[in-house]
């Protein structure tokens, strides 16, 4: 590792910066660069027709602006531009964008492509950096600059052939995060002015994070410099296209609208060249956890996801932010019963404005739903294994029962190696906690004189037995009753139960705990349309699990 083959990226000087102040209170323009910087990063890049599929589904999220394609250096290009405009698949508020270089034939060649669209923009863009005019090109800043006004100009002598479309210019710097800032400026501001955006309005000038080469901080200063000196601001569009090189793409997006940028470039998932683009969606659904409204629709985010790996052919990371698999998951048992406790809170008091610990966005927002929050494993906490059995079944444990059920899910996910899924869990509270209610064979119950009396038949330990004994309620008799057969001394240390369904025919579930006259306790449950059947199933079951757990 020769750290001296490396140099920090030289600051900026700005030295009143406004934008660590500002505050970002409204979307950006979005523009889908998917298909065009997205496409050209796969192995296998799309056909036309996935291209056609992968539009429709960002024309439906919201996008107003999508960059489709180079289409003068591909006939796939130049063949999926075309299909969309002959077959009508652009929306009238939709615009569409295509990249070119600035060279004659490829100029031409692209306005070909985009004939009889109604609204367009032509992304015109040529290499500015130092590295880029040294080594690559070889040429000077004024030959460099020239590149670009020759592009305007010959972008304008082809204007004709576009009569009837609105159209505009975007001009982009290549490689402007490694362009001297004052040279930037010189060659954006020519460029403007052979335009005239007063005459051709919309212009926009794209200001590419190409390489992510410094921290997103820096990044904003070249932004607020440039957004203080361009020429015709009030006319202009700023636009910014951030790489994800050192991972802070979306970082640098977002400090880039601070500093007075007006449109963001991206893709989906943070497809694209080396490490990626900026993750439009990612970007989005930030603004939208701050109570800003996007204006691009990701409610359904798992069939954006079908899409996209259908049409692109990547995977989407199971820790992906917001689209990941595991993103609204908790494995550890604190994690889980934080969250328990903000939905339970949510629901009680019915609060407007979102407050679950450790979730960012209700996953209902996503189109995600609850069931795939808690997730259990050996590192699980009692409230997870809880928060399933109630979710999704509809058994409410008493909290004295949690750590009962958590230390056996613990076990049996220890035993098994394995992810419990929440059919696991049920056969695993069924199994260990609840007895057949048919081991109560048969029994009355009487009162007289506010004396309760059992008698009845149970199936306990593979023997028949028969029972019977007074006390103060049904369950005090029953446990007398049992007592009385020498399997010890038990006593009900807490009951509740509740019902799982409505109506005339509602199972009831009843929670008993017990306790022998060692000290040690076990819970039981029981499940009956009868509360005092599926109490004392409840009972037998606890007393069976003292016996085999406490030996």
């Amino acid at each position: 590792m020769n750290t001296k083959k490396y140099s920090a990226f030289p600051k900026v000087s700005l030295k009143d910066r406004k934008w660590p102040d500002n505050e970002i209170t409204h979307s950006p323009i979005w523009c889908s660069v998917d298909l065009r910087d997205g496409n050209q990063a796969l192995v296998i890049p799309m056909s036309v027709e996935q291209k056609v599929t992968y539009f429709d589904a960002l024309v439906a999220i919201g996008f107003k602006e999508i960059e489709l394609a180079f289409p003068s250096a591909s006939d796939t290009d130049f063949k999926f531009v075309r299909r969309l405009i002959e077959d009508g698949h652009i929306p009238d508020d939709v615009t569409i964008q295509v990249l070119v270089q600035a060279r004659r034939h490829l100029i031409e060649r692209t306005i070909a492509a985009v004939q009889g669209a109604k609204n367009i923009i032509i992304h015109l863009y040529n290499s500015t950096s130092t590295l880029q005019r040294e080594i690559v090109f070889g040429k000077t800043k004024a030959e460099v600059k020239q590149i670009a006004l020759d592009g305007v100009a010959m972008i304008k002598e082809n204007l004709h052939l576009l009569k009837g479309s609105n159209v505009r210019l975007e001009y982009s710097p290549e490689s402007f995060m490694g362009t001297e800032l004052d040279y930037a400026l010189e060659v954006v501001n020519a460029v403007i002015e052979a335009w005239d955006p007063i005459v051709n309005k919309g212009t926009i000038i794209n200001l590419p994070l190409t390489v992510e080469e410094m921290m997103p901080n820096i990044y904003a200063d070249q932004i607020e410099y440039m957004d203080r000196h361009i020429i015709h601001r009030g006319a202009i569009t700023i636009s910014v296209h951030t790489h994800n090189d050192r991972g802070t793409g979306v970082a640098a997006s977002e400090l880039a609208l601070l500093a007075g940028a007006d449109r963001v470039e991206g893709t989906l998932f943070g497809n694209g060249e080396r490490t990626g683009n900026a993750d439009i969606m990612i970007l989005a659904l930030n603004l939208y956890t701050h109570g800003i409204d996007p204006n691009l629709d990701f409610s359904n985010i798992d069939s954006l996801i079908a899409i996209y790996e259908k049409e692109v052919g990547m995977s989407i990371h199971p820790r992906h932010p917001y689209a990941g698999e595991l993103v609204y998951t908790a494995f550890s048992g604190s994690h889980q019963d934080a969250i328990n406790k903000g939905f339970t809170i949510l629901k009680q008091e019915k609060r407007e404005q979102w407050c679950v610990p450790y979730l960012t966005i209700d996953p209902e927002d996503v189109g995600r739903t609850y069931e795939a929050i808690i997730r259990i494993n050996s590192q699980s906490g009692k409230g997870g294994i809880a928060y399933i059995l109630d979710q999704e079944y509809g058994c409410i444990l008493p909290k004295r029962m949690h750590p009962e059920i958590g230390k056996y899910a613990k076990e049996e996910s220890d035993k098994l190696g394995i992810e419990l899924t929440k059919e696991m869990v049920y056969r695993l509270f069924t199994r260990i906690f609840t007895l057949d209610e048919t081991q109560l064979l048969n029994y009355t119950i009487t009162e007289k004189s506010g004396d309760v009396s059992f008698d009845g038949d149970i199936f306990f330990e593979d023997k028949i037995y028969h029972l019977t004994g007074n006390g103060n309620g049904p369950l005090n008799a029953f446990i007398h009753s049992f007592n009385s057969i020498q399997f010890g001394t038990y006593n009900i240390e807490s009951y509740s139960e509740h019902s799982l369904n409505s109506g005339s025919e509602a199972s009831a579930v009843t929670y008993v705990q017990v306790k022998d006259s060692r000290g040690f306790t076990h819970f039981g449950a029981g499940i009956s349309e009868n509360t005092t059947r599926s109490a004392i199933t409840a009972i037998l079951a606890a007393v069976a699990n003292i016996k085999k757990r406490f030996k």
